[in-house]
């Protein structure tokens, strides 16, 4: 996949329900390399499920995901297509984070140009890193891969200030590469990074915003 040429993402008529309980319905949302796109959404409207429906890993009543108009059922499988960073802890705990590097393709070089702290970590035990190092080896290892898109669920989750601030250098410098989707509870961060953004409404449609502080206010996300 050439990852110079600009490409598209679209995901279209994401429909999912339990027990009968909407959580998205006909969601739209594109995605395009050399790009931020900001997702924002109260609790429970169903952000994280949209993520995963877009991997590949979570399967809705409907969904259509288009890389370059052509349908991909399972995003995940496609080499090179892209990469995702859930809420939850995912990398293998036993592992060194030169192995975990191997891993996800990314060289630790790679990492430690963007927080130096990490290169006394080479040879640790993933499990023996603290909780905020943890968070901020995977967020880089997703960011980093050699993928056409990327999709975060709260990378500024248990960083630091100071962290937050090199991250966000770190997406801004990313997306020359990639198109890039972020969500976040720091909404303030999500829209300084975001080319564009889309709200998820109740009940659980997606709202691509034009005039953004007022279309925030007017459908009560602040």
């Amino acid at each position: 996949m050439d990852k110079m040429k600009g490409h598209v993402l679209e995901a279209d008529s994401m429909w999912l329900e339990y027990e009968g309980c909407k959580i998205l319905q006909n969601i739209y949302l594109q995605m395009q390399t050399g790009h931020v796109t900001g997702l924002l959404g109260r609790n429970g409207t169903g952000k994280s499920s949209l993520m995963q429906m877009i991997f590949g890993t979570l399967r809705g009543q409907n969904q259509s995901v288009r890389f370059n108009g052509d349908y991909v059922s399972h995003p995940y499988q496609h080499p090179g297509l892209i990469s995702y960073l859930p809420q939850h802890a995912f990398i293998p705990s036993n592992l060194r984070v030169s192995e975990v590097c191997r891993l996800y393709k990314v060289d630790f070089t790679d990492l430690c140009r963007h927080f130096q702290d990490l290169e006394q970590y080479n040879l640790t035990r993933v499990k023996d890193l603290s909780t905020g190092n943890r968070r901020l080896l995977g967020t880089l290892l997703v960011l980093l891969m050699p993928v056409a898109f990327t999709l975060l669920d709260e990378p500024f989750a248990a960083l630091s200030p100071l962290s937050i601030e090199q991250m966000r250098r770190v997406i801004t410098e990313q997306k020359a590469r990639k198109g890039i989707l972020i969500s976040d509870h720091a909404y303030e961060d999500v829209l300084g990074l975001a080319d564009a953004t889309y709200l998820i409404v109740p009940v659980g449609r997606s709202i691509l915003l034009k005039d953004v502080y007022s279309e925030l206010e007017e459908f009560g996300y602040l």
